[in-house]
């Protein structure tokens, strides 16, 4: 079923003010990026753009390494792009989220990007990678054995496949209209995706918010039915809850889909698909929706997993 439009156009991309010159934030925002952002060392002087401080990976990813088509129109895709690192959103057990602009300039086009960086194997604090992974394999069988190993290539090798696993359940996500960010693109082990929010300032996670009962009505049955929705493509959240969750504009968004479960290939599937619906359910069923609400989503959606 396609992605109703509406999904994506609540975005509002950034407007700068003078794209011949970076000075574009207040002195104190100014003050506030330098001091959190991560300067790409890596890239040698020469190669940098003149302005920002990467140019844009767009057409460093594969095509089948990009969103899903038709691209929203505030996709920038154009060659002179350049990327500038705004600073760090949000930290992890497994990978840190950075706020990135993409520009191009000379011109108003601008967009702000969330960009999820995992870390390798070995600086990870995710202690319960294997319960998620198992039906999961890579392709090659050198790759499965380096990352047993935990050799350097194989450590590196791991924090890629958690990268390529979200961006891939986005992607089928997003397209069956299940409300999550749309992903741009991913390059190796960063994933570039829709920032939620307004301006530079991220969306509430659900638990922080405090819906009226009309409200969390709303919000539950969307809830509802993003489960549904996964149940039916296979995969369970499998770490759902009110702190991965967020609400923008009335709409209630899922996050963090590295850990994403087949409940059929993974024998822990169907508590993973009860434990979503459980987690979510609590906090909905404290905040006025009624208990026998969950327990009936409960009993639907393992319905759902059981169909052939």
């Amino acid at each position: 079923m396609p992605r109703k439009q509406q999904y994506s156009d609540s975005f509002q991309s950034t407007k700068r003010r003078d794209r011949g010159s970076r000075e574009v934030f207040s002195d104190e925002d100014r003050e506030r990026y330098e001091s959190m952002r991560t300067v790409f060392d890596e890239i040698p002087n020469d190669d940098r753009p003149p302005a920002g401080d990467r140019w844009s990976i767009w057409w460093d990813s594969e095509p089948l390494q990009r969103g899903p088509e038709p691209l929203p129109d505030w996709v920038i895709t154009d060659h002179g792009a350049v990327d500038y690192e705004l600073g760090v959103l949000k930290t992890g057990k497994e990978a840190d989220v950075f706020l990135v602009e993409r520009v191009l300039p000379g011109t108003d086009r601008a967009v702000i990007l969330a960009s999820k960086r995992y870390r390798s194997a070995e600086h990870t604090q995710f202690n319960r990678a294997g319960d998620y992974t198992v039906g999961r394999a890579a392709k090659r069988s050198r790759d499965n054995r380096a990352m047993a190993k935990r050799t350097t290539f194989g450590l590196e090798q791991a924090a890629g496949r958690w990268a390529a696993a979200e961006f891939d359940a986005l992607k089928r996500l997003y397209q069956v209209g299940v409300p999550v960010p749309y992903p741009v693109q991913v390059h190796g082990t960063e994933v570039l995706m829709e920032f939620i929010g307004d301006g530079r300032t991220a969306a509430p996670r659900l638990a922080e918010t405090r819906p009226d009962r009309d409200e969390a009505e709303s919000l539950w049955e969307q809830a509802a039915e993003a489960l549904r929705r996964m149940t039916e493509l296979g995969f369970a959240h499998g770490d759902l809850s009110p702190y991965n969750t967020v609400v923008h504009e009335g709409r209630l968004i899922v996050l963090d889909l590295p850990q994403v479960v087949d409940i059929y290939a993974n024998p822990l599937g169907m508590d993973f698909l009860t434990r979503d619906v459980e987690n979510l359910g609590s906090w909905f069923a404290n905040h006025g929706v009624d208990r026998a609400e969950v327990d009936d989503l409960h009993a639907e959606v393992l319905g759902l997993a059981a169909r052939p």
